[in-house]
């Protein structure tokens, strides 16, 4: 977050990613789409995008499962790192970080290609008329974002390293030293 250059990638992915948003009409929106990106896109397109679906698909899972355990008690630091280990699946938490950052790579790659953008921009007008206006501010915000880093491999090493330590830290009877 004190970083300039990966502030507002920092943002993207606290409010649009991880954020504690409604996004069920986003991955609806991206649900309807998707047979038709893997008809029209590159491979490399359309594997991040099966790479991005298999990334939200185990987030609910783990997600859910955090909420599960929650149930009724008051969420604080301790109970976070309680419910992690009841959870338990460091398996799967590994493979979060492995995708996120597998994502991030392909973004920040696709951010190199002009012609991506402009046919986001093109595609603003037909993507809102479509009932798709929320997946395309998505797209939009993060290509920017992403673009904005000129390199995003620091921020992505960054990410998955702070994970990896924090799993690993609740894994081993940890807490969070946050209030909620």
């Amino acid at each position: 977050m004190t970083n300039p250059r990966y502030c507002e990638a920092t943002h993207f992915f606290l409010e649009d990613i991880y954020g504690p948003g409604d996004f069920s009409q986003r991955d609806a929106q991206f649900a309807r789409i998707v047979p038709a990106l893997v008809r029209l896109f590159p491979s490399e397109i359309v594997e991040t995008i099966a790479e991005l679906s298999e990334l939200h698909a185990l987030s609910e899972q783990l997600d859910t499962s955090m909420g599960r355990h929650l149930g009724s008690a008051t969420l604080t630091g301790q109970v976070y790192g309680q419910m992690w280990r009841s959870v338990g699946m460091p398996q799967e938490r590994g493979t979060q970080v492995d995708l996120i950052v597998a994502v991030g790579q392909a973004l920040d790659g696709y951010t190199r290609k002009a012609m991506l953008r402009h046919s986001l921009k093109i595609m603003r007008r037909p993507a809102h008329a479509a009932g798709l206006g929320s997946l395309q501010t998505f797209l939009e915000r993060g290509f920017d974002t992403f673009r904005a880093m000129r390199g995003a491999n620091e921020f992505l090493a960054h990410i998955s390293e702070r994970e990896r330590a924090l799993a690993a830290h609740l894994f081993n009877g940890g807490s969070l030293d946050i209030d909620f």
